[in-house]
């Protein structure tokens, strides 16, 4: 029998059931709601961390207490603002919002929390508030973005884009697999035709670039021309193994070190000097 993993499909006393068990584990799947070209949704990288997820959490849920939250569907996505369709967060607001998350997971007595992110412009904010948090709530937090995992695997998958870029195969592959009532396939070849990149960021530095400024025509980069649904099962299939690796790593949830614990410094992880 399929064992749900849906938070949003579960009663209170389904839940309470669930965080009460030994290291009970919470995911979270962030996005954004920005645009994605003339081709794919506003809601794309928040469907496609929810269905990482889900398929996830289905395959360890024998094993492990596990419920997947509603995907949380506001990121940090100013860069997209200037093509209409984007609500954003800024820093403050969104580590204020993860905050509230995982305090509520707190107390609800859930023992871990794994963030599965679909936006790259998540990822940096995620890095630093996940440290935070951990610390402050003495709780393991994993946050992961599983288009970086086993890219070269992915690369086996895809006939175009060799890594992720934004509404590119990938991205409409599995939009196509989880939403193709949203796809509008039709625009593939615009998306495509009228790309323009007139900023080639160097790695390893960091500023801000608008999209207009890296993609201005229509805020899309990559082909989505060769997007097929079938590609888009198998890439969510290897993105959900991939996660389902690290929810079994137990390096990755030991206690956070709590570092700023009244004499923590008189001490190394070996303990206090004699």
């Amino acid at each position: 029998m399929k064992i749900e993993v849906e938070w949003a499909r579960m009663t209170a006393p389904d839940l309470r059931e669930l965080a009460g068990k030994p290291g009970a584990l919470a995911i979270l799947p962030i996005g954004s709601l920005e645009q994605h070209g003339p081709h794919l949704p506003v809601i794309t990288d928040t469907a496609s961390a929810s269905a990482a997820a889900i398929r996830a959490a289905q395959a360890v849920a024998g094993e492990i207490p596990v419920a997947v939250l509603p995907g949380q569907w506001l990121g940090m996505s100013e860069h997209h603002l200037p093509f209409g369709g984007t609500i954003s967060l800024d820093y403050d607001t969104l580590s204020r919002v993860l905050r509230c998350i995982v305090r509520s997971l707190n107390a609800l007595g859930f023992s871990r929390l794994f963030i599965v992110n679909g936006h790259g412009g998540n990822m940096e904010p995620l890095a630093v508030a996940v440290r935070e948090l951990a610390v402050e709530f003495a709780m393991p937090i994993v946050a992961t973005t599983p288009w970086m995992l086993a890219s070269e695997e992915a690369k086996q998958i895809f006939e175009v884009d060799s890594g992720p870029h934004h509404a590119c195969e990938g991205e409409a592959s599995v939009m196509l697999a989880i939403a193709p009532d949203c796809v509008k396939t039709e625009m593939f070849g615009q998306a495509f035709g009228n790309q323009t990149h007139p900023v080639d960021v160097p790695e390893d530095i960091s500023r801000f670039y608008s999209f207009s400024e890296r993609a201005p025509v229509t805020g899309t980069w990559g082909d989505p021309r060769s997007a097929t649904a079938e590609k888009g099962e198998r890439f969510l299939d290897l993105q959900a193994g991939e996660l389902v690796k690290l929810i079994r790593n137990d390096v990755l949830w030991t206690a956070p070190d709590p570092v700023w614990a009244s004499g923590r410094g008189l001490g190394t992880t070996a303990g206090r000097p004699e």
